[in-house]
Parts: C-alpha cells; sequence; structure tokens
C-alpha cells in the first residue's frame, strides 16, 4: 500500500471481520515530536495469544480463502522503517488495538494519504456499525461520532445521499481547518 489511510482502512476491515460493532480511529499528526501516529481500536471479538504472536507474519492468515495476510505485516513494516514504532493488543472477547507510530520527517514515511475519504468508505459501506473518528494536528482536534448522527438522524440510514455528502462535507471542512490541508 502506498498510504497510511489505506493501511488504517484494511485495520479497520479486519476490526469488522471481528464482528466489532464500534471501531475507533486516531490519527495524530504531532510535528513537535515528529510523529504520526495512527490507532484503530475495536470491540470485536479479539484475538488468542497464539494468533496475536502470529498476526505479523506474513505467511500467517485466519482467512480460508488465501494462505498469506500482507496487511498488518505490511502496515508494522511502514511504521518501523521509519524509525517508528507498531504494537497490537488484543483480548479474545474484548476486542483489539493496533497502534503505529510513523517518523514524520523519515523519507520513508509513506504519505497519510485521503484520510477523508477511508473514514467516508468506512462508514458508506458499513452503515450499521458504529465508528469514532478523531483527527489531531498538533493540539487542534475534530472528532466524528457516528452514534451521535444517529441521535439525531433516527432511521435515517448514514449511507442516504443527502446524509453522505454531509459526511463527506464535514471531514473535508473540519479536517481543512484543523491543518490547512498541510502536506502530510
Amino acid at each position: 500500500m502506498k498510504e497510511i489511510s489505506l493501511h488504517i482502512l484494511d485495520a479497520a476491515e479486519n476490526s469488522l471481520r471481528a464482528d466489532a460493532s464500534l471501531i475507533s480511529i486516531l490519527v495524530w499528526v504531532d510535528e513537535r515530536n515528529n510523529r504520526l501516529t495512527a490507532v484503530i481500536t475495536d470491540d470485536g471479538k479479539g484475538m488468542t495469544e497464539e494468533t496475536l504472536f502470529r498476526v505479523t507474519d506474513p505467511f500467517f492468515t485466519t482467512r480460508s480463502t488465501r494462505n498469506v495476510g500482507l496487511g498488518i505485516p505490511f502496515f508494522k513494516y511502514a511504521a518501523e522503517i521509519t524509525g517508528g514504532s507498531f504494537s497490537i493488543w488484543s483480548k479474545p472477547e474484548k476486542g483489539t488495538t493496533v497502534t503505529a507510530v510513523f517518523s514524520l520527517s523519515s523519507i520513508d514515511r509513506m504519505p497519510l494519504g485521503d484520510i477523508n475519504s477511508t473514514i467516508e468508505t468506512l462508514i458508506l459501506c458499513h452503515p450499521d456499525k458504529n465508528f469514532f473518528y478523531t483527527y489531531r494536528f498538533n493540539e487542534a482536534a475534530f472528532e466524528l461520532d457516528t452514534r451521535s448522527f444517529r441521535k439525531i438522524l433516527l432511521d435515517i440510514p448514514l449511507n442516504e445521499p443527502e446524509i453522505s455528502a454531509f459526511i463527506k462535507e464535514y471531514l473535508r471542512e473540519n479536517k481543512s481547518e484543523i491543518d490547512g490541508d498541510a502536506a502530510i
């Protein structure tokens, strides 16, 4: 993958396959500490210790449709090659947290990419799931919580055209206000 946002999408899709009903995604660009941090947390079925131990092995997957699972190993490699770090915490029936920290100034760091489209895609393709997204740029931040939207919208699905247009604009305006569309 060529963008961090696509790794985030892949990790969130793993959460959805683990029957998560709430997925929290934090993206924090911290220029003062030279870090870009991505944290994906879910309330899915979690992993056993054995699976957790093997999940970063590219020749391990829990899927029956193929013999390799490259998403998590590539995400780990992408963070570590920048001098950053990667960790996964998981407990059965408790959920999973994936944390990738990238050195912001590393020449090997891939761009963040279109994180707004990633979040929008997750929400619109999985309108029955809840997403809590936080974007931080230095000390400024904004949040998008689909649970709050549901309280207002009641029975109107999040993938209705008018609602999806609102979500897209909400993401664009808030991110732009915080980071001024800085090249990250």
